[in-house]
């Protein structure tokens, strides 16, 4: 193409609906297309016909419907797929971001995965041992269109786990980003984010896998545990 020559705007709408069907369609993990996910959005995504009210009640109920597990991590397709999750009913920060990513799919809301590396506070004893830091690399949330542009949504922290750790559970309202908790009840540091990984239309399996192994020495995933016991212990009233 001459670099004088101007691409119409009908290209350029071409290229910009294509771009975006991607995020509309299923893909291995989210699993925008299967029963379990229909049936669990046409449940909880509200009388509402309007893309925002509809993204916002699935963002609730996934963050407080599913409980989170650091625990149960199972790094395959079959694992991460949203369908998955609805199963088992737990998830950690990735698993529960593609559920919502799938669901909002499911009702033509385009939706992506995004990731960043953040410094978590939110953990327990054990698992800090295991981990031997407080960095959780590629952190996940749910990047959503909604009203003309990207908004991030975090689903990860259900508000029962939120109360017991005494900070404030983490919410959305459809136009502005809600991704990290800075600050506690307290105002002691909560998250801080390290680094930005991107947004993509399904799982990074195998950038995400990589990572893993090179920085958590301990393979904290292969020692299953009770997350919710421990908290339970390590946030208990003396």
């Amino acid at each position: 193409m001459n670099p004088e020559e101007k691409v119409s705007p009908h290209k350029k709408e071409q290229d910009m609906n294509s771009d975006m069907r991607q995020y509309i369609q299923p893909s291995p993990a989210v699993d925008c297309n299967s029963d379990a996910v229909a049936e669990f959005t046409k449940e909880h995504s509200g009388d509402s016909t309007d893309h925002r009210d509809q993204a916002v009640s699935l963002y609730h109920a996934i963050r407080d419907g599913i409980r989170y597990d650091p625990y149960n991590i199972n790094l395959s397709i079959e694992g991460l797929r949203a369908s998955t999750t609805l199963h088992i009913g737990r998830g950690w920060c990735v698993t529960k971001a593609i559920l919502l990513a799938a669901c909002c799919r499911a009702i033509g809301i385009p939706a992506r995965l995004g990731f960043a590396d953040v410094r978590n506070h939110l953990s327990t004893a054990r698992m800090r041992e295991h981990m031997k830091t407080d960095v959780f690399f590629w952190h996940g949330y749910t990047s959503i269109y909604l009203g003309g542009a990207w908004v991030k949504a975090t689903p990860a922290f259900n508000i029962e786990l939120c109360r017991r750790f005494r900070f404030k559970p983490l919410d959305f309202d459809g136009r502005s980003d809600s991704i990290f908790h800075p600050f506690d009840l307290e105002g002691k540091k909560h998250m801080e984010y390290l680094k930005y990984r991107g947004e993509f239309a399904d799982v990074p399996l195998d950038q995400i896998a990589e990572t893993f192994r090179r920085e958590y020495l301990n393979d904290i995933f292969l020692n299953k545990a009770d997350f919710d016991r421990e908290v339970a212990q390590e946030t208990r009233d003396d």
